[in-house]
C-alpha cells in the first residue's frame, strides 16, 4: 500500500506548475523535518504585543490617532455596514 501512496504523491506533484511543485516541496521538507522545537511553529514573534503594537505604531504617520473616531463602541455598524450614527 506504501507505493501506491507514493506513485499517487509523485503523480500529484509531477501535475503541478512549477512554482507549486517548490511549494509541495517546501512543505514536505517541514512535514520531513518533525515537529517543531517551538511551540507556536517557526518564525512566532514571541516579544510582548505591546512591544509589536508599539514597534507598528512607530510607521505610523503622526497624525494617525487623530483620524481614529472616538465613538467607534457606539457607532460600529455605521463605521462597518454605513448604518445611520447613533447619538452617545
Amino acid at each position: 500500500m506504501a507505493a501506491n501512496l507514493e506513485d499517487e504523491l509523485i503523480d500529484k506533484v509531477r501535475a503541478l506548475p512549477p512554482g507549486k511543485q517548490q511549494e509541495a516541496l517546501r512543505l514536505l521538507d517541514t512535514l520531513a523535518s518533525g515537529p517543531s522545537s517551538e511551540p507556536n511553529g517557526p518564525g512566532v514573534d514571541r516579544r510582548p504585543i505591546w512591544e509589536i503594537v508599539e514597534e507598528i505604531n512607530a510607521t505610523l504617520p503622526a497624525d494617525t490617532w487623530e483620524k481614529v473616531p472616538t465613538d467607534g463602541s457606539i457607532n460600529l455598524d455605521h463605521y462597518l455596514y454605513g448604518a445611520p450614527k447613533q447619538q452617545p
